[in-house]
């Protein structure tokens, strides 16, 4: 419990922050919409996804992170609390569990392995094992509706989750971090395959797009691979149609 009490210290708390972070997913949600966040943690994106209106699908495996979740959001009609992690197709999968720091608990077996011995991980450990239930994104849209947009945050795990996706919602953001930047690669691919055709990201917790303006699939592979080691990691904000309200030359797709 230690660990998930500095996890709610640092999320919450902080009204400037929590402003930052509403102004920043403003455009990409409105009144009414749904968001699936894949990845909850404690939930500090969902209350700010609840602030702007929007009804909440949170998806998380982590029992003690579920335990949060229910205090922070459970009496909330407007946000649905699901446990399980998510990936290609359901079934069951092995989450090795960072006691110490379960935000970096994952599903990957390739990412404890790029984590190990990697600058900056050395003093991460998955010192446990839990065997959780998985779904996919078209199980929860079938069983929740079309969401406007999904944040996927699942250590490594997020190419995964986009193999359990079949039809685009107008936006989404997916974690990489640099020593996964295979995953990216993969991930884009994947999304690029799902009509997506605009893309940008953010850095570390800033709640500020780094790109002045939405590029191509392989802009941004290129970017990714040229982001130094010590970026370590961030999200890609990706759009398969313009954001309501957006106009000009941002509102057409960059050349793939």
């Amino acid at each position: 419990m230690a660990s998930l009490r500095r996890s709610l210290e640092s999320y919450y708390g902080d009204p400037e922050r929590e402003a930052a972070m509403d102004a920043f997913y403003a455009p990409f949600v409105r009144p009414g919409d749904l968001v699936l966040d894949i990845g909850a943690h404690v939930g500090d994106r969902v209350g700010s996804f609840r602030r702007l209106g929007a009804r909440v699908v949170a998806v998380e495996p982590q029992p003690l992170c579920l335990r949060a979740l229910r205090a922070i959001h459970g009496d909330d009609d407007g946000v649905t609390l699901v446990e399980a992690a998510c990936g290609g197709r359901a079934g069951r999968v092995r989450l090795h569990v960072n006691s110490a720091n379960p935000t970096v608990s994952t599903a990957s077996a390739d990412f404890l392995r790029a984590a190990d011995g990697a600058g900056g991980w050395e003093d991460e450990s998955w010192d446990a094992e839990l065997s959780v239930a998985t779904t996919t994104l078209d199980a929860l849209v079938d069983a929740y509706g079309e969401p406007t947009f999904v944040k996927i945050d699942v250590e490594g795990f997020e190419d995964e989750v986009l193999a359990g996706l079949s039809r685009p919602p107008a936006a989404l953001s997916f974690e990489f971090t640099t020593i996964g930047r295979p995953v990216a690669r993969r991930c884009l691919d994947r999304v690029r395959a799902l009509g997506f055709d605009r893309y940008n990201l953010a850095l570390g917790d800033e709640m500020t797009l780094s790109l002045p303006a939405w590029v191509s699939a392989r802009e941004m592979v290129a970017h990714l691979r040229a982001l130094p080691h010590e970026a370590n990691s961030g999200d890609v904000y990706c759009l398969s149609r313009p954001l309501r309200g957006q106009a000009g030359p941002e509102a057409r797709a960059p050349a793939r």
